[in-house]
Formats: C-alpha cells, structure tokens, sequence
C-alpha cells in the first residue's frame, strides 16, 4: 500500500477528476483518495491528489491559489461556456481589433464579482447547476468576488475569417472560473466567446514541473505517492516545533501557547514528525486538524 501523502499529476483531457481518484485508487490499493480542485473534462494539468492521511490536507489545497493556460474563441457562444457544449450563438468577430480585445480582458482582471457558469458542479438547494441545466431548468447562479491576479495575452489568432482565438495566461484565486472570463470577454465585446482549451499550470506551489502522467503512475505502483505526508506539510505550510510536553498536548487534541505564527501552519514534533496543522486565535494555538498516528 501507498504510504500517505499527495500525487501532482498531468491529468489528460476526456476524464473527470472522478476518474483520476478511481484509477489512483485501484493503483494505490487503497479507497482513501481524494483530489484537491475539480478540473473539467476537457481541462488538462495540474491536478493534486491525497492519499490516506493526507487526504485531510486537501481542503487547504482546494483553497489555493491557481495558474492556468488557455485559448478563448471570439464568435462563438455555447451553452456551457466552453468546447463542450453545443454552440448557441454566431456573431463574425473578424473585425474585432487586437487592441478591443487586449482593452475587453484587462477590465476583468483584479478583484471582480464573476458569476459562475450555468453548468457548473456548483450546488443550488442541493442540487448541482450542471444537473439543473440539463433537465431544461434556467439556471442563473450568484455573482462572487474572485481576484484574477493575471491574465495576460500571449497570441491572437486569426486561422478562420469569423472567429478569433486568444491564448492566454492566468493567475487566479481559488473558485475563478476561466469559461466564465472566456463568456465574459465574449459578452464585452458583443461578439460572443468561449473556451476551447484549458491547462491547469499550477496550484499553490505544485507545478507541472513535477507533475506525473497517469502511465508513468502505473508503471511505479503502488509507490505512487511522490511527497510524503510530512514533506507535503512542510512545502504547503509554515513550519513550528513543538518540544516533547507540546508534541503530547498536541496529538491529543490540545492547545499550545501561541508562537506569533500567520496560520494555518504545520506543527512537527521532536521526531521531525507531522502533528496538526494549528492556527492562532483567542490567545491559544489549536488544532485545526491532528495528523500525528493514532
């Protein structure tokens, strides 16, 4: 069996992030998998996934920070916002100026209150929007405040006489949509957009550069896991050492005096040992999740 810890992997277009964890699963040998950030269908790149123990990490995982490549057709609507669904609008984007474009995307960058794709894993009154769409329901989700820290034009394209394909880069927090920039840059400038390629380059620290494809996983298995459980914890987290007396309060469940630390940070014990990952409030420094072995 896998020991516990995260996998960053190259996940291929035309599976769903499901479909990693299961095949991770049945590679692992053991049904503890989860991943940190759903990635579409189409979507290619980083995709992090945590294995026993360190499946807990996921949720500050999920949490992070995120980079991505991706091209954006101009001319073109569809009813989800990128490749996958059916086109539902033609306006000719031809005569769309380099310079309308550059000026239609740097007014969606920065802190910007986007709405969410119609069909999106997005839950309304327990039910996914994606599943709504679908049953013909009209679906129309609430804007949310999200920080697109860059998003840089690297070429235009103009291949074919009525469209016009951006690739661009972005960097972005946790829960931005890129179909919706595609939508949204589209809509600006009245000629329709969507995406038709997406590549995760990035999560938090994780990078493609150490990204594994899922063949060169299954030729290693079951040793699968390349950043252990503590290794994980030290790249994601600040780091803290606890004395003997804090590591056994600690494992337990209980405060420690608090050490001045921006949290959430990962506390080790004198063994060089995972314990908790710890944040600082009310004068006390509390367990937010204990991982030390039971």
């Amino acid at each position: 069996m896998s020991t516990d810890g995260l996998i960053v992997v190259d996940k291929p277009g035309g599976m769903t992030s499901h479909d990693v964890v299961a095949r991770i699963r049945r590679l692992a040998k053991t049904r503890r998998v989860g991943h940190g950030g759903t990635l579409d269908p189409m979507a290619t790149g980083v995709l992090v996934i945590g294995v026993g123990r360190a499946t807990r990490l996921l949720t500050y995982v999920i949490g992070a920070g995120k980079s991505y490549t991706g091209t954006i057709r101009l001319g073109q609507t569809t009813v989800t916002d990128d490749a996958e669904g059916d086109v539902t609008a033609t306006v000719p984007a031809g005569q769309v100026t380099d310079d309308a474009i550059r000026s239609a995307l740097a007014g969606l960058s920065g802190e910007v209150d986007q709405v969410p794709s119609a069909v999106s894993a997005i839950k309304i009154d327990g039910q996914r929007a994606y599943k709504r769409v679908r049953d013909g329901e009209s679906v129309e989700l609430p804007a949310r405040r999200v920080t697109i820290s860059r998003l840089e034009v690297l070429a235009i394209r103009r291949s074919e006489p009525d469209v016009v394909d951006v690739d661009v880069d972005v960097t972005c927090s946790s829960g931005t949509y890129i179909r919706a920039i595609a939508r949204d840059a589209g809509l600006a400038l009245g000629v329709g957009g969507h995406l038709t390629a997406l590549r995760r380059t990035a999560v938090g620290g994780f990078t493609l550069a150490e990204a594994a494809t899922l063949d060169e996983l299954e030729q290693r298995a079951p040793d699968v896991v390349n950043l252990p459980l503590d290794a994980a914890a030290d790249r994601f987290f600040a780091r803290r050492e606890a004395t003997p007396d804090e590591a056994r309060v600690l494992a337990h469940g209980g405060p420690l005096d608090p050490a001045g630390l921006t949290g959430p940070y990962a506390v080790f014990g004198p063994t060089g040992g995972l314990i908790a990952i710890v944040s600082e409030r009310d004068g006390r420094a509390r367990a937010e999740i204990v991982l030390a072995p039971a």
